[in-house]
C-alpha cells in the first residue's frame, strides 16, 4: 500500500482487497472477531486510501508482506492446498518405520522418501501426512503388517491411491472428510498387505485447519451481515430501506 497520496479516493476493488486481507488475518488468528468486525466496517465506509492503510499496517498477508491496496494480485490461498509446491523436494528425513512388539510414528514436519516402507508385527505404526513434506511428486508408501496395524492419515486435498491386500485382515480407507483434491499436490500410492492385521487410511484435517476453516466461515458470515446492515442504512448512514422512506 502506498502512502504518497493518502487523500486519493479509494475504489471498491481496494476496499475488497482490504476486506480479503482482514478475512485471512482472522482465519490465521491474528484478529479476534470483534476486531475483525470493527475493521471490516471501517474498510467498507472508508472514502480514501489514507483511511484504509491503518487497517492492515500490522497485518502481513499470509506467506508474504502486505501487498499494495491497488495491487491486482490475488490474495494468497489459505489452507494446506496452497502450500503443496513448497512441500515437494528436498532430502528425505525418513525412509521407513519398523515395529515389533512396539510401535513407531511419523508425524508433524517430516519429509517422506519417494519410497517409504513400513512394517509392523505384533505392534502398530502411525504415518501422518498432514504436515509432511515429500521428497518427490510421486511417492510410494508400502505397508506390511502381521498381526499388527498401521494407520495412515492424509489431508483431504492430497492425491492418495490405496492398493493393498488384506488376508484375514483389512487393507483400505476408513472415514473421510470431504475435500477437493489439489491439482498440484503430490501423488501418493499406498500398497502392501495385512496378514491377520490391518492397514487403514483416513482423510482428515488437522485441528488447526478445521479451526481455520470455521473462523473463515464465521468471518464471511460477519462480512455478509455487515454488508446487509450497510445496505439498509444507505450511503449516508441515515437509512435507505423502505422503512426510512416512511414519514
Amino acid at each position: 500500500m502506498t502512502s504518497e497520496r493518502p487523500d486519493m479516493r479509494a475504489s471498491d476493488a481496494e476496499r475488497e482487497r482490504i476486506a480479503e486481507l482482514l478475512r485471512e488475518a482472522v482465519a490465521e488468528g491474528r484478529l479476534d472477531m470483534d476486531e475483525f468486525d470493527q475493521r471490516l466496517e471501517t474498510a467498507y465506509k472508508a472514502r480514501t486510501r489514507g483511511e484504509l492503510e491503518p487497517l492492515v499496517q500490522d497485518l502481513p498477508a499470509p506467506g508474504s508482506a502486505v501487498a499494495p491496496v491497488g495491487s491486482s494480485a490475488p490474495a494468497p490461498l489459505g489452507g494446506s492446498a496452497a502450500n503443496w509446491p513448497a512441500r515437494i523436494g528436498g532430502p528425505a528425513t525418513s525412509t521407513g518405520g519398523f515395529a515389533l512388539w512396539g510401535g513407531f510414528n511419523r508425524r508433524g514436519r517430516w519429509t517422506v522418501a519417494r519410497k517409504f516402507t513400513a512394517f509392523a508385527m505384533w505392534g502398530g505404526g502411525e504415518i501422518d501426512l498432514r504436515d509432511a513434506h515429500f521428497e518427490d511428486r510421486e511417492t510410494v508408501i508400502r505397508c506390511f503388517t502381521i498381526m499388527g496395524g498401521i494407520h495412515v492419515t492424509a489431508p483431504p486435498e492430497l492425491n492418495v491411491e490405496v492398493r493393498g491386500i488384506g488376508i484375514m485382515g483389512g487393507f483400505g480407507e476408513g472415514s473421510n472428510e470431504d475435500g477437493e483434491i489439489a491439482p498440484d499436490s503430490p501423488r501418493v500410492r499406498i500398497t502392501g498387505f495385512a496378514l491377520m492385521g490391518g492397514v487403514g487410511v483416513e482423510r482428515k484435517r488437522t485441528k488447526a485447519e478445521r479451526r481455520r476453516l470455521k473462523e473463515a466461515k464465521e468471518a464471511k458470515e460477519a462480512e455478509l451481515e455487515a454488508r446487509r446492515r450497510r445496505e439498509l442504512e444507505g450511503p449516508d448512514g441515515g437509512g435507505s430501506g423502505e422503512g426510512s422512506k416512511k414519514l
